[in-house]
């Protein structure tokens, strides 16, 4: 449990403190991108507000994805990742512990800058909160399967927008049912707890497949 904690830590504070700026990247792009809507669409309060929840599901998608992107590449590099795998914890474990730590890096920050970057959109704060408990159910899926898009790329020595390219259609279903939910608070008749109880079960199945798939996928190329 100690390395665990250890390995959630370190990658937290490498995110952080990355090359590049790090997590700050993700943010940075998240709030270009809801800035720049209502540039492209126009003042024109109701309309920001009725896609407010969609442009902030898709910034934080496109974020998440961005800051993955070296999740595993950099330890592919110097060799850490040799060592992990030859380490006593099991290679699922350590996953899901560098998975944990990009998401409270990363995803975490994403959600909790929402309401904030939603008030550029016009939203009104039910729609800022039901959007924010989206996100918080649903980046951990997006984390999860960005980190099982970071192995598979360290497994083939390639990253860059090859993970974005790979794991996108896998995010759809995870962006659908978030979009789903977060507008509820817009239309009247628009059901909120199943899509989001839909949401919240697709982060506990990426919890379980992921990590599984993503040590697989990195046996297979340490072979």
């Amino acid at each position: 449990m100690n390395a665990f904690a250890a390995i959630v830590g370190l990658t937290v504070r490498l995110a952080l403190g990355g090359r590049g700026g790090g997590a700050l990247v993700g943010l940075v792009f998240y709030l270009a991108v809801v800035t720049v809507v209502p540039f492209a669409i126009g003042p024109d309060l109701n309309l920001l507000s009725r896609i407010g929840p969609a442009v902030l599901w898709i910034g934080a998608l496109l974020a998440s994805l961005l800051v993955v992107d070296r999740l595993f590449g950099d330890d592919r590099d110097d060799g850490s990742l040799d060592l992990l795998m030859l380490s006593d914890i099991p290679l699922e474990l350590v996953v899901l512990a560098k998975a944990m730590g990009a998401w409270l890096a990363t995803g975490l920050p994403l959600a909790l800058a929402s309401p904030f970057f939603g008030l550029l959109l016009g939203m009104e704060p039910r729609a800022l909160a039901t959007t924010t408990a989206t996100l918080l159910a649903g980046t951990p899926a997006l984390t999860l399967i960005g980190t099982l898009g970071a192995a598979l790329m360290a497994a083939i020595g390639r990253g860059g927008v090859m993970i974005a390219v790979l794991v996108l259609p896998f995010t759809i279903p995870v962006l659908i049912f978030g979009v789903s939910a977060a507008a509820s608070a817009n239309l009247a008749n628009a059901p909120f707890v199943t899509p989001f109880l839909l949401l919240a079960a697709l982060s506990l199945v990426s919890l379980v497949v992921a990590p599984v798939a993503a040590a697989a996928a990195l046996r297979s190329g340490g072979e």
